[in-house]
């Protein structure tokens, strides 16, 4: 397989699989943010950089709303939730926990959407869109549709809070399994793995997305005519040795002290490449 892009499967059959592989993952996407340290500590930087833009009675558009998680912190703020998932499965998930947490008061209703396509709603009809999980990310060649649509629905003075999955955090995370890629299907494939960010290049992956770099973000984010406000890595430090973590969170003022340092860490431009994920916060440039 050559690293051409026309020898890529198209979007529709790509995110189709997305939607195969969420389904059929289930409840092991609730498990990804609490099984381990790792997991953990990244749900924590998710939510504190969440937590400055959410403000009581805002209208959000959750897309990749999954089991839940981000739904109910979003309830806990005061939030009118619009709840969406382009998994059938997550939506039940999300709505069972969002159930026993008592918090589904605060969802409007649930659709599966495929972020590609916001045309259902109206232009300026949220205060907020939060697109955890890296939605974006599943748009392979329509990132910049995506986001344009996102922006259109945004209120005056609204705000996108998102994130995509991470090229060189993904490279750096996985290195073995990067390593064996290349010696599995050959450095061209590798290569263009690491030239696009678009893991479709694998013959066998599992799992497909399009990562990026902070800079192609930023230049996606001005291409859709907006403006970055804030940004960060999901996890930097936290990606060492684990047993290490694990004694740190044993330790309640040790581990709150080491999450201040990393959420700064994370949020620091150096470091904005160096997790897993990019979270950023944008808005429409007309808002300047």
């Amino acid at each position: 397989m050559s690293g051409n892009t026309a020898d890529l499967p198209s979007s529709d059959r790509s995110v189709e699989g997305i939607r195969r592989y969420y389904d059929a993952l289930a409840e092991g996407e609730e498990d990804r943010l609490a099984k381990d340290v790792a997991g953990r500590v990244s749900f924590e930087i998710h939510r504190r950089f969440l937590e400055p833009h959410l403000r009581e009675g805002q209208r959000v558009l959750e897309i990749g709303a999954g089991p839940g998680r981000f739904t109910i912190v979003l309830a806990e703020h005061g939030a009118r939730v619009v709840v969406t998932d382009i998994s059938p499965v997550q939506l039940r998930l999300n709505e069972a926990n969002v159930s026993a947490a008592v918090a589904e008061h605060a969802v409007e209703c649930r659709h599966t959407l495929d972020i590609r396509d916001t045309s259902r709603f109206p232009d300026a009809a949220f205060d907020l869109i939060l697109a955890y999980g890296g939605p974006l990310s599943y748009a392979f060649d329509q990132e910049h549709e995506a986001l344009t649509g996102l922006l259109r629905i945004l209120k005056p003075g609204g705000i996108v809070v998102a994130s995509v999955m991470s090229l060189w955090g993904s490279w750096r995370a996985r290195l073995t399994g990067a390593i064996q890629l290349a010696i599995r299907h050959g450095i061209d494939v590798a290569d263009a793995v690491i030239r696009t960010g678009d893991l479709r290049h694998v013959p066998d992956a599992a799992h497909v997305c399009r990562m990026f770099t902070w800079e192609q973000l930023t230049d996606l984010v001005a291409g859709c005519g907006g403006e970055i406000l804030a940004g960060s890595a999901s996890n930097w430090a936290s990606l060492e040795d684990p047993a290490v973590l694990a004694s740190v969170e044993r330790a309640p003022q040790l581990w709150e002290r080491f999450l201040a340092y990393e959420t700064a860490a994370c949020a620091s431009l150096g470091a904005r490449d160096g997790g897993t994920h990019i979270l950023f916060a944008a808005r429409p440039s007309s808002c300047l």
